[in-house]
C-alpha cells in the first residue's frame, strides 16, 4: 500500500512511518523541518527511516499549496496520515500565526488534495486539547467540545470540523484521533518527560504546575501507533443510526469518525515524577508552581468506541513506558555531559530518497521562531 505520512521527522510521525515500512508498505513521508524544537533530532529520525528502500521523503510545506498539489497528482496514495501540525499548547500563546498557518491553513491544503485525489481514507492527528474546560470525566468523544482553552486546541477542534465538512460534501472517509499525551524514544523535547530528564541530570529544578496537583492519561508511543495503523485499516464509514434530532459528536450521517486513542488510566503528576526518578536512579529537585495559561489540571480518556470498532487496548503501563524513555535518552546522548546539553550532531545523514524535488519552503517555515521557552514543561 501507498502511504503519506505527514510530519515524518517528528515524534509520532517518525514511529508511525517505521512501522508502515517494517510491515511492508511504500511509505512517503512529508516534513518542512520547521525550528520550533532542534532540528538535529529530526534529521537523526530521518537517518533512522534511511534503513528502508520503501522510504521517500520531500521538505515540502503542507501550506505550499502548489507543492503540494504536485505531489498528490504524480503520487497517488491510497491513504493518507495527516500528523503535520505546530503543536505545543503554550507556544500558542507566544507565536499564535503559525498554528493558523500550519493546523487550519495547511490541514485546508491536505483536505483539498484528498478530495481531488479520491484518497482511500485520511486520518488525521487531533488533540485531547479540544476538551477544553469540559470537566466530566472521563472525556467521551459524544460530548461537546466547543469551549477551548488554548488556540492550539481551537485549531485541532477546527479540523474535526473542516473535516466532516468535507466528509458531508464528498463523501470523503476522514476520521480524527484525539492524542493523549504521547510519550516515549525519540520525544519531543518541550514535553515534560524530555525536560524532566535532562534538568534531572543535570541538577537543576524541574518546574511543577497547579503545585504538583495534576493528573495526564499518559499513553507509550507503540500503543498510539498501534492505534492509528488500525484505524487507518478501518475505512470511515457513516453512523446510519446518526440523527440530526439527537446529533451524535464523533459520528455522521457522513464518513466521518472521531476517536480517542489514550491509556485510559490517568497518572497522578507527582506518581509520574516518583516513577521517573525511580528509572534514572536520581532525585527531582522540584520548583512548584501556579496552573499555567491553556492548560488543565486534568485528562482522561474514554477510549470505549475505539475499543470496540478496531480492537485497541493499550499494553503499556507507565513505569514500563519511562523506563523504556530513559534507556533510549541514555543510549542517544552519548555521555552525562551530553545529556544536559543538545542533541549530538548527526554524522553521516544521508540525504532522503526524494520522490518531489526540493521545494523552496513557503512562509509557514519560520526559521525565526520565536525561542520557546524549554524549561516550560509540557504536562
Amino acid at each position: 500500500m501507498k502511504i503519506l505520512v505527514t510530519g515524518c521527522a517528528g515524534f509520532i510521525g517518525y514511529h508511525v512511518a517505521n512501522r508502515l515500512l517494517r510491515e511492508g508498505n511504500q511509505v512517503y513521508g512529508l516534513d518542512n523541518l520547521n525550528h520550533y524544537y532542534d532540528v538535529r533530532l529530526k534529521h537523526a529520525r530521518l537517518e533512522q527511516l534511511q534503513n528502508f528502500e520503501q522510504f521517500y521523503f520531500s521538505p515540502i510545506d503542507i501550506c505550499d499549496g502548489q507543492a503540494l498539489s504536485s505531489l498528490f497528482e504524480h503520487s497517488g496514495f491510497d491513504r493518507v496520515i495527516h500528523l503535520a501540525a505546530q503543536a505545543g499548547v503554550r507556544y500558542s500563546l507566544l507565536n499564535p500565526q503559525a498554528y493558523i498557518e500550519s493546523n487550519v491553513h495547511g490541514f485546508l491544503n491536505i483536505l483539498e488534495n484528498c478530495r481531488q485525489q479520491k484518497v482511500q481514507h485520511l486520518v488525521y492527528a487531533s488533540s485531547s486539547s479540544v476538551y477544553g474546560a469540559c470537566t466530566q470525566m472521563p472525556f467521551s468523544i459524544h460530548q461537546n467540545v466547543d469551549h477551548p482553552v488554548s488556540l492550539y486546541a481551537a485549531t485541532k477542534k477546527a479540523n474535526e470540523l473542516m473535516a466532516h465538512s468535507y466528509s458531508h460534501l464528498y463523501q470523503m472517509p476522514t476520521t480524527g484521533l484525539r492524542f493523549f499525551t504521547v510519550y516515549g524514544p525519540w520525544g519531543r523535547p518541550d514535553m515534560a518527560l524530555f525536560l524532566f530528564t535532562k534538568a534531572i541530570y543535570s541538577g537543576k529544578p524541574i518546574d511543577v504546575f497547579n503545585y504538583g496537583n495534576m493528573k495526564r492519561d499518559f499513553t507509550y508511543i507503540d500503543d498510539i501507533v498501534d492505534g492509528i495503523l488500525k484505524i487507518t485499516n478501518k475505512i470511515a464509514s457513516a453512523n446510519l443510526s446518526w440523527s440530526g434530532h439527537n446529533p451524535d459528536a464523533g459520528s455522521s450521517a457522513a464518513p466521518y469518525r472521531i476517536y480517542n486513542i489514550g491509556n485510559q488510566t490517568p497518572v497522578a503528576l507527582m506518581d509520574f515524577i516518583h516513577h521517573l526518578e525511580e528509572a534514572l536512579g536520581k532525585k527531582a529537585n522540584i520548583n512548584y508552581l501556579p496552573l499555567q495559561a491553556g492548560d488543565v489540571p486534568e485528562t482522561f480518556a474514554d477510549i470505549e468506541d475505539i475499543q470496540r470498532d478496531v480492537g485497541f487496548q493499550p499494553q503499556t503501563s507507565i513505569r514500563e513506558g519511562i523506563k523504556k524513555f530513559v534507556e533510549w535518552y541514555q543510549s542517544y546522548y552519548a555521555d552525562e555531559a551530553d545529556m544536559q546539553a543538545t542533541p549530538p550532531r548527526v554524522t553521516g545523514w544521508a540525504q532522503p530518497n526524494y520522490f518531489h524535488p526540493p521545494t523552496k519552503l513557503s512562509p509557514c517555515e519560520k526559521d525565526n521562531f520565536t525561542q520557546f521557552l524549554i524549561e516550560n514543561s509540557a504536562i
